[in-house]
């Protein structure tokens, strides 16, 4: 069966970006470059969608949570630089948190509805540039995508010009929750077709957050067809 589209969007071929659009640091590019390879090495990454990333304009990913790896399995595929919204305890350590923050992470609180965190991430969104967020709130705990945290229509509603759903899958069997260290597997990263801000306006919040969760599970069950997994139940 023939595999989704892999291209990048013309506009940014190369991981080069119009003049006007804010491009990744030297840092950034370099990290990116040594990620792209070991990772796609260790768990033969295939990155699908990429026409998808807008060239200009405030971007919100949606993607599921399946493990600690799926903030740069996300950003492999971009050319434009990613914002990461990652949970508050990852920042206690300081040289990891000098890591993560020149790679644009800042901290959310999880289990509680972080106000902070929110408003920080649509000063971004506002700025034009580009922002992932794990609406599950939570990495999976059976592969599922389980319901969205509902400030995620804020967002997409208020500041992002574009909403990308984003699909991973393989990485909750190479790396599950309760497993101390990844092990080998076969990871999909999927980009679906943009949501316009108008496209989600045209939504109440509640529906928005349903619409993007369906258009997930639709993109995840696509993969796990085209590569030989089995489907997964949802009520």
């Amino acid at each position: 069966m023939k595999a989704p589209a892999s291209f990048p969007n013309p506009a940014m071929a190369e991981f080069h970006v119009p003049p006007d659009v804010p491009a990744p640091s030297p840092w950034y590019r370099f990290l990116r470059r040594i990620c792209h390879v070991t990772f796609c090495a260790a768990w033969q990454v295939r990155v699908f969608g990429r026409r998808y990333e807008p060239a200009s304009g405030a971007a919100l990913y949606i993607s599921n949570h399946q493990s600690f790896l799926d903030p740069v399995l996300v950003g492999l595929g971009l050319s434009r630089p990613v914002n990461y919204m990652a949970r508050d305890s990852l920042f206690r350590f300081p040289l990891f948190k000098q890591l993560i923050e020149s790679l644009n992470a800042f901290p959310v609180r999880r289990g509680h509805a972080d106000v902070g965190a929110l408003k920080e991430a649509m000063r971004r969104l506002r700025r034009g540039e580009q922002v992932l967020v794990f609406a599950e709130g939570t990495r999976t705990v059976d592969g599922r995508i389980g319901p969205l945290l509902p400030g995620v229509a804020m967002l997409a509603r208020r500041a992002a010009e574009w909403t990308v759903p984003v699909v991973l899958d393989g990485a909750f069997e190479a790396w599950p929750r309760g497993r101390a260290l990844p092990g080998p597997g076969s990871i999909v990263v999927r980009y679906g077709r943009c949501i316009s801000r108008d496209e989600a306006r045209g939504h109440k919040a509640e529906e928005f957050v349903r619409h993007v969760r369906a258009r997930l599970i639709a993109l995840q069950a696509d993969v796990r067809r085209r590569v030989g997994r089995p489907a997964l139940a949802y009520d």
